[in-house]
């Protein structure tokens, strides 16, 4: 077989082998026995809500066991086929068995990006938190703009976002901001995109032309729903009402609907306005309280403590994940994995796929972005 099939196929078993290893084939087929067991069970649509995440483990496992074993066959199929071809002379049939192995890398591909957003709560809704950094106008505006952007790429993945609270900026952009974005997996695609955000621009706002720099912050955690329980001793979480500081009308504006929740121990702190009522919001900040307690808990767990201070330390030099460089020249580049592109007006509208994977991939496998190949 010539070298370039041999290194196809090398690339495709190193891929299978990390998808192996990642998914842990030997527990993952106990758990899937044992999820059958369960499903034969007569009083299991007793409780819809968990014979569903049931039936919806079952299928994934299933899919990803069998898809592991399809692929190796196809694999062994096809080095047949270019082998058989080359002793015969049938170029028509190596071009076909090489398409074929082409193919299968892409799904190997695409299934070793889908094997990163099996973590505990990468299934959950996420709440997103942006926040400008010290410089103003110009920080407040580029706050603005990352809210943009990130909801844009919601958007186009056919997620729902609905903003929770909104600080505008005394001239220009935000403060502050919260929205949920609810769709499938979003937090395990958004889970990687918490930290600080550089950008470097002319800036619309100063007469002279000159280039400024400025820092803004993402926050990052999952909306928990009810199988995950989270103990809060409503002692310990002070409560204060204030008028909302965003748009939403008269009422909303001259009443005292919005509500904050800070929790003592952690210094935890959220905010919500989204609704008219306050009984309304005040439910929905202790979800939100409970997420980000949640969140914290699980990161540990992780054992992500670099990662984690990114998004808590200062907002400003040495804390970055990203740079948007729109002056002298167009790049957006990720300094955890080197990712970059000169689409720099793309990113801002959203397509950040490409930096969360290969992030995704670094933090699941610690292997190089190139890792996962392109998904077109």
């Amino acid at each position: 077989m010539r070298p370039e099939f041999e290194r196809l196929v090398e690339e495709i078993k190193q891929s299978v082998g990390l998808l192996r290893r990642h998914l842990d084939v030997d527990a993952a087929t106990a758990r899937l026995a044992e999820l059958n067991t369960l499903a034969e069970d007569s009083n299991l649509w007793n409780d819809p809500q968990k014979a569903q995440k049931l039936m919806q483990e079952r299928t994934s496992l299933e899919d990803s066991l069998s898809g592991i074993g399809r692929v190796m066959r196809e694999l062994d199929d096809n080095v047949e086929m270019i082998e058989l071809g080359e002793a015969e002379g049938d170029d028509g049939v190596v071009v076909e068995a090489e398409n074929a192995l082409k193919a299968l890398k892409k799904e190997v591909a695409r299934r070793e990006l889908e094997a990163l957003l099996s973590g505990e709560a990468d299934r959950f809704d996420s709440y997103l938190e942006v926040h400008a950094g010290a410089g103003g106008t110009e920080s407040q505006d580029w706050a603005s703009m990352l809210l943009r952007m990130y909801t844009r790429w919601a958007e186009k993945h056919g997620f729902k976002v609905e903003y929770l609270e909104e600080t505008a900026g005394e001239e220009a952009g935000i403060k502050s901001a919260t929205i949920q974005i609810s769709g499938h997996n979003a937090y395990g695609w958004l889970k990687t995109e918490g930290g600080v955000h550089r950008l470097v621009r002319i800036s619309p706002y100063d007469s002279n032309a000159r280039r400024h720099t400025s820092f803004s912050s993402v926050a990052i955690f999952p909306v928990v729903d009810n199988t995950i329980k989270i103990d809060i001793n409503e002692s310990d979480v002070r409560v204060d009402t204030m008028r909302s500081g965003g748009a939403g009308g008269q009422h909303v504006n001259k009443t005292e609907s919005a509500v904050r929740l800070t929790h003592i121990p952690s210094g935890v702190a959220v905010v919500c306005q989204a609704g008219r009522s306050q009984h309304k919001n005040k439910a929905q900040a202790w979800d939100m309280l409970r997420a980000r307690l949640y969140e914290i808990e699980l990161k540990k767990r992780e054992a992500q403590a670099a990662a984690d201070q990114a998004a808590k330390t200062e907002i400003g030099w040495g804390h970055q994940i990203r740079s948007y460089v729109l002056q002298p020249y167009q790049m957006v580049k990720d300094l955890r994995t080197g990712v970059q592109t000169s689409d720099t007006s793309g990113v801002l509208d959203g397509d950040l796929d490409e930096f969360m994977a290969a992030t995704l991939a670094q933090r699941a496998f610690g292997i190089s972005p190139g890792a996962i190949e392109d998904m077109d």
